[in-house]
């Protein structure tokens, strides 16, 4: 029983061959896919993957790559996209300061909106942060993101940093501040000593899996194009690093998955 809670279906990668990917993970231990939007485009395909496939969640949003693409009726747009059965999140939302490809007002200003956004709807968020850590972590609290307190439950928790690369004194504060952390696949990778360390020091209720796919492709397929089924690596090395089953690590990032994005 895995979840990938990120992956790119919408992604153009898969133009080509998205049924074999499919087939894959109707063959694989993966229950449930998270479809996530980097912008209207490919929200709108999340959508119709929701629709198309039983196991299949979306996530609409923009990513800040394309914040200076957005404007009010693009946030409409998303507004009503949201609204869709099976649309369970906002994102991917967030900063990344890494290659700047808009601006660093704009990224905070559609950032903040699409927070907003969230919270209008009663939605989690899905954050990307990328040497951006003071900037999203400040919005996050200035704009109320944050559950009230330290909660036991994934169930009250509103924000998810996905993919996390950070410290884990970082992750250590989003804990305390209520938010969950998804790892994916460079916790395999021999560099991977950050990674190994956050997995060691967060509590296994507030961790989530992905794959990122197509990108960040565990060892030992690393070089390959990613796929949702390939989560199953990454759960390998957590429970590696944590001294259980591996089955124990599915079932439990799994059961956290569904409690954040409100899955019955």
């Amino acid at each position: 029983m895995l979840f990938d809670s990120h992956a790119h279906l919408n992604s153009g990668q898969y133009s080509d061959d998205l049924e074999k990917i499919v087939e894959a993970i109707e063959q694989s231990d993966v229950e449930y896919v998270m479809d996530i939007g980097y912008d209207l485009e490919s929200s709108v395909k999340a959508v119709e993957h929701a629709k198309k496939y039983p196991w299949c969640y979306a996530v609409v949003g923009c990513h800040p790559h394309d914040a200076e693409t957005m404007d009010e009726l693009t946030l409409a747009m998303f507004q009503g996209l949201a609204k869709k059965p099976k649309v369970k999140a906002i994102g991917e939302i967030g900063l990344d300061y890494y290659r700047n490809l808009s601006e660093k007002d704009v990224q905070q200003h559609w950032f903040r909106r699409q927070i907003q956004l969230a919270l209008e709807l009663g939605l989690p968020i899905v954050i990307h942060d990328r040497d951006a850590n003071d900037d999203v972590m400040r919005i996050l609290k200035e704009e109320g993101a944050f559950s009230k307190s330290r909660i036991d439950s994934l169930g009250d928790v509103k924000v998810l940093i996905h993919c996390f690369s950070g410290s884990k004194e970082l992750a250590r504060q989003y804990i305390k501040l209520g938010a969950a952390i998804s790892i994916a696949g460079p916790v395999t990778y021999k560099n991977a000593r950050r990674n190994i360390e956050v997995v060691q020091e967060i509590p296994i209720e507030h961790l989530l899996i992905e794959t990122d796919s197509p990108y960040l492709t565990p060892e030992p397929l690393r070089g390959k194009r990613n796929q949702p089924d390939y989560v199953r690596y990454t759960a390998e090395k957590i429970a590696e690093i944590l001294g259980i089953s591996y089955k124990e690590v599915a079932r439990i990032t799994c059961e956290n998955a569904r409690k954040f994005f409100l899955i019955d």
